[in-house]
């Protein structure tokens, strides 16, 4: 379960930065490196970004276990 936790913290990371450049600078880094936002590798970037995201609301809940 950790490997899957790092895969997915690692993805919102990508996603975090890629949205940084996207508001900063109007660059979309995945776009660029993967030929344009429709091109079939980005969008499979952007869908598991976004079930990285999911996936990782799970971690709230060992932040309140932590804290106890």
């Amino acid at each position: 379960m950790k490997t899957l936790d790092n895969i997915a913290l690692t993805l919102l990371i990508v996603g975090g930065l890629n949205w940084l450049l996207v508001g900063l600078f109007k660059f979309n880094l995945v776009a660029m490196l993967f030929g344009g936002q429709a091109a079939i590798i980005s969008r499979i970037v952007y869908v598991l970004v976004g079930l990285s995201a999911l996936y990782c609301i799970k971690l709230f809940a060992n932040i309140n276990n932590m804290a106890r």
